[in-house]
């Protein structure tokens, strides 16, 4: 779904009139989804993630086509419960990181396995309140 699309950034202070900006339509899927048959949404729980960005009931855009490497934030299955976090490489593998420093790192022991189910993209967070 196409959306207008006003060209002309937003200021924080003084007011601008914005309908003589609107350049096109902007359809977000075009913007965002790289490979569409690949790409699904999933919403966020809990406060482990907010050092980047990632905030209770946001809603994340993941990859499956994208490799994951490490650094990038990860949708994964540690013996099928599923979590998101920064995947980090370590001497005997990889490990998953918390980006907010009240949780530990998920490392993985030799029983254990891994399932990595995409890699997050894009973060919808709202700023209005839900009722």
């Amino acid at each position: 779904m196409a959306l207008p699309f006003f060209s002309t950034p937003v200021r924080a202070g003084f007011p601008s009139p914005a309908e003589d900006h609107q350049e096109d339509r902007l359809d977000l899927n075009s913007l965002l989804v790289r490979h569409p048959a690949a790409t699904y949404y999933l919403r966020a729980k809990g406060d482990s993630m907010t050092g980047a960005g990632i905030q209770d009931g946001d809603l994340l855009m993941v990859d499956r086509a994208i490799e994951a490497t490490p650094g990038m934030i990860v949708v994964a299955a540690v013996d099928n419960e599923f979590t998101v976090k920064l995947l980090e490489a370590t001497p005997s593998g990889f490990c998953l990181a918390p980006a907010n420093p009240h949780f530990e790192k998920i490392v993985l022991k030799d029983a254990q396995e891994l399932t990595l189910w995409g890699v997050v993209i894009n973060v919808i967070h709202s700023v209005h309140p839900h009722n």
